[in-house]
């Protein structure tokens, strides 16, 4: 969760600073001039704005032990690696940007599957505490 958090608010930050370099990044082709109704930036520097503030909750809530944060970001980790990689698909992004639906994918089902190791092992603890106990 926190190296998720730091990341993302690193590659918001990014946006932010320089928002060419954040398109470059993610296979976009950088506007030379900004034509009439073009608000390139404009989405750039919103969803790098976003970026930062997300990657702070997530440090916070690695900080905070908040395990049900953890695992609400699953499903919808899941949720964006499916629209990201339908907008690929569909043709409404390069294909570069694929990588952005592989890492919210990758992303999702590693928290999912430390999140069912934890609990399994947390189940298994507490069945081995009871047996000492009452033994």
């Amino acid at each position: 969760m926190a190296v998720f958090g730091v990341l993302a608010a690193a590659l918001g930050t990014v946006g932010l600073v320089s928002p060419a370099a954040q398109l470059s990044m993610l296979g976009l082709a950088t506007p030379g001039e900004r034509g009439s109704g073009d608000h390139t930036s404009a989405f750039v520097t919103a969803s790098s704005m976003a970026a930062v503030n997300m990657g702070v909750y997530y440090v916070l809530a690695a900080l905070a032990d908040w395990r049900a944060f953890f695992r609400w970001t699953v499903p919808f980790r899941l949720l964006t690696c499916t629209v990201f990689t339908v907008a690929v698909i569909g043709g409404r992004a390069p294909e570069a940007f694929i990588g952005v639906g592989v890492w919210e994918g990758l992303g999702a089902v590693a928290t999912g599957v430390a999140l069912l190791h934890e609990r399994r092992a947390t189940t298994k603890a507490a069945r081995s505490r009871v047996r000492t106990e009452t033994t």
